[in-house]
């Protein structure tokens, strides 16, 4: 029996990290050969001035504009290629992780979000505006504060401290580099399916889901649409996008109810797993997790009041396709 549940879970691990590698990989390639030509530092040039701005350091854009196009995953490969030319405080990797958190996978995601309802170049505004702002807010106020301010080395995520000695140079120190850091992103997924696994056997995943309908409904939306996007809270806006495009069409929600949905689906989704994985990376919980709900809250709060007043704007916004 416990064998069986062993080989299950390795399975589904391995299952999800063929998946990432996919991604992974060719975003660590092509980051390794921008290095090697000089166009990382070139890029790192030019983002300095923008991300001074936030208080985070060139190479923070770099990590964040990969993780814009591809996902949380190809940030993480980003980073972790870049490891070991920089170092943070935890600050300020917990103000990049929440912007990753906030907008990551654009192309794809906005265009579910689309899929189901709400305009994708409206949507995506919201979620790469809000990372900004709430990236800097952070980063700035910590720093002001001095909260959170211990350095953070990420040299672990490459295995420079394991390999140092190993008198390895060029390519093949990169190769052993780059298969240390997939390894580790396989025991970060295989830790992640248990720890998900074992929330929901002991029924902590129903009790998160049962906390998260008075806020979806606090926050404006309609209480038919809440279940289906407390799915999507929990589990992505990939899952939570389909089930609002499936009962869209059985309860023929209006513009605003899935624009409202929708909106909430893109700037906080996924809640356990993104979470505990940049939470991994040395990223704070009440920045990551507690704030990050806290601004969705009151952002999708302030849409449900602003197209209350203005119906007729609103539903021409969330019927716009760009």
């Amino acid at each position: 029996m416990m064998l069986g549940y062993v080989v299950a879970l390795i399975k589904r691990s391995w299952r999800l990290f063929i998946t990432v590698t996919k991604v992974m990989l060719p975003v660590m390639v092509i980051v390794q050969i921008g290095q090697e030509l000089g166009l990382v530092d070139l890029i790192g040039r030019l983002i300095a001035p923008a991300m001074a701005l936030l208080h985070l350091p060139p190479e923070a854009g770099i990590i964040w504009a990969t993780t814009l196009l591809t996902g949380i995953y190809g940030g993480i490969a980003s980073l972790s290629t870049l490891a070991p030319t920089f170092e943070m405080t935890v600050a300020q990797v917990s103000a990049l992780c929440a912007m990753m958190l906030f907008a990551h996978a654009i192309p794809v995601e906005q265009a579910i979000v689309r899929r189901a309802g709400a305009s994708f170049g409206v949507t995506a505004a919201l979620r790469i505006g809000t990372a900004i702002v709430y990236g800097g807010a952070v980063a700035w106020i910590c720093h002001w504060t001095g909260t959170l301010s211990e350095p953070l080395s990420f040299e672990w995520l490459r295995g420079s401290s394991m390999m140092s000695g190993s008198g390895d140079t060029g390519y093949f120190a990169w190769i052993q580099a780059t298969a240390f850091s997939l390894v580790l992103t396989f025991v970060i997924i295989l830790v992640l399916v248990l720890a998900l696994d074992a929330l929901d056997r002991l029924g902590i995943t129903r009790r998160i889901t049962a906390a998260l309908m008075p806020l979806l409904r606090i926050s404006g939306l309609n209480a038919q649409v809440a279940p289906v996007t407390t799915v999507g809270v929990l589990l992505g806006l990939t899952y939570g996008g389909a089930l609002i495009i499936e009962e869209s069409e059985k309860q023929n929600f209006s513009p605003r109810t899935r624009f409202l949905a929708l909106s909430w689906l893109s700037l906080s989704h996924s809640l356990i797993e993104d979470t505990l994985l940049l939470m991994a990376l040395g990223a704070d919980v009440w920045v990551v997790l507690v704030g990050r709900v806290a601004v969705t809250l009151a952002i999708v709060a302030a849409l449900a009041r602003l197209t209350d007043r203005g119906s007729w704007a609103t539903t021409r916004v969330a019927q716009q396709q760009t």
